[in-house]
């Protein structure tokens, strides 16, 4: 009987350790280069002492003493990120970030580039560090649209004069593909297409023209569309768009047909959401009468005052309590005098 030899598989190419922790979702390269600082993460017991470390695999490399699993699957989510809302892990400042935002069950996730504080819509996040690098690269020519409400007048010919680039304050920036919208009164909506994605380009580029952006929303990143995602929510990508889209990028081709997704159902450990169905107390007041005292009751928004059960048992419980005897009349008072009967003679 044959059997049929089978080659061993080429041994793996040593690489640093922070790339290999990075697509392993343990953290991002910079926090990997920190935690080595401090000693957190050793190879074989021994701990680490430069992040210049090459491992072939991450067999026997442990953090905080915790063995580091092999990567999984690379996974990509989008996250409608709500205005106000910082792209960062923490803030020395403790305003809120995105990681306050994310729902508890997602696995450990980084954001692939930024958007800044007053800047909303789509944000990507992946587990894989590797797929976070490619998505960012300006050499892959990954497009970013957004929508910008700004102040101001600009004509449609100075928006197309950015596709040859801009140069401002020193700092070069690339072709911007910029058409006008609409106008809504003394505001103008630019629709802005781009391939780098520097710190503040869209507002700064606009500014140069003359605009003063008073709303940024980034609409698009690749094929991946924000679509009707509500705010704050976050759909994943299905492995299969993934794998298509991550090798049409390695080939150097960008897709046309868009992806959006649903967003991603409660985990049903979660509580649910009680809504708010009454306003503030307000003073109810029960049968009227001597002894009468003032209950305590609520009332729907909208709605007039209306006993609740709590409000009517304490009315029940205030009628079963005796009531205070009447004060005795005094001597003097007049008592009605009775009334005639129909065709009776007064007497």
């Amino acid at each position: 009987m044959y059997q049929r030899a089978v080659s061993a598989s080429p041994p793996a190419k040593p690489q640093r350790i922070a790339k290999l922790l990075a697509r392993a979702g343990v953290a991002s390269r910079r926090e990997i280069e920190r935690m080595i600082e401090e000693r957190r993460i050793a190879v074989h017991g021994v701990p680490l002492e430069t992040p210049a470390t090459l491992v072939a695999s991450l067999h026997g490399v442990t953090v905080d003493g915790q063995p580091v699993e092999a990567p999984r699957p690379a996974r990509l989510f989008l996250f409608h990120k709500p205005n106000g809302v910082l792209v960062t892990e923490r803030d020395p400042k403790g305003r809120p970030t995105i990681y306050d935002r994310l729902p508890a069950d997602l696995p450990r996730v980084v954001p692939v580039g930024r958007l800044d504080l007053n800047t909303e819509g789509l944000l990507l996040l992946t587990t894989d560090g590797g797929l976070k690098r490619q998505l960012e690269l300006p050499a892959t020519g990954v497009e970013r649209a957004y929508r910008a409400r700004a102040y101001g007048a600009v004509s449609q010919e100075q928006l197309e004069s950015l596709i040859e680039g801009v140069e401002i304050d020193g700092v070069r920036y690339g072709p911007i593909d910029a058409n006008l919208e609409r106008r809504t009164g003394a505001n103008v909506w630019i629709e802005l297409i781009l391939t780098e994605g520097k710190n503040r380009e869209v507002r700064r580029v606009l500014e140069h023209l003359g605009l003063k952006v008073s709303r940024l929303i980034r609409t698009r990143y690749g094929p991946f569309v924000l679509g009707d995602l509500p705010v704050g929510a976050v759909g994943e990508v299905r492995q299969h768009d993934l794998v298509v889209f991550r090798q049409a990028l390695t080939k150097g081709k960008q897709s046309d047909a868009a992806i959006a997704v649903e967003p991603r159902a409660e985990p049903k450990s979660a509580a649910p959401r009680t809504e708010k169905r009454f306003s503030s107390p307000v003073r109810l007041r029960a049968k009227s009468g001597a002894g009468s005292e003032p209950v305590e009751g609520r009332v729907k928004r909208g709605m007039a005052a209306k006993p609740t059960r709590a409000s009517t048992s304490s009315t029940a419980m205030e009628d079963a309590a005796p009531k205070p005897a009447r004060p005795k009349r005094r001597p003097g008072w007049a008592k009605p005098k009775p009334r005639p009967k129909p065709g009776g003679r007064r007497k």
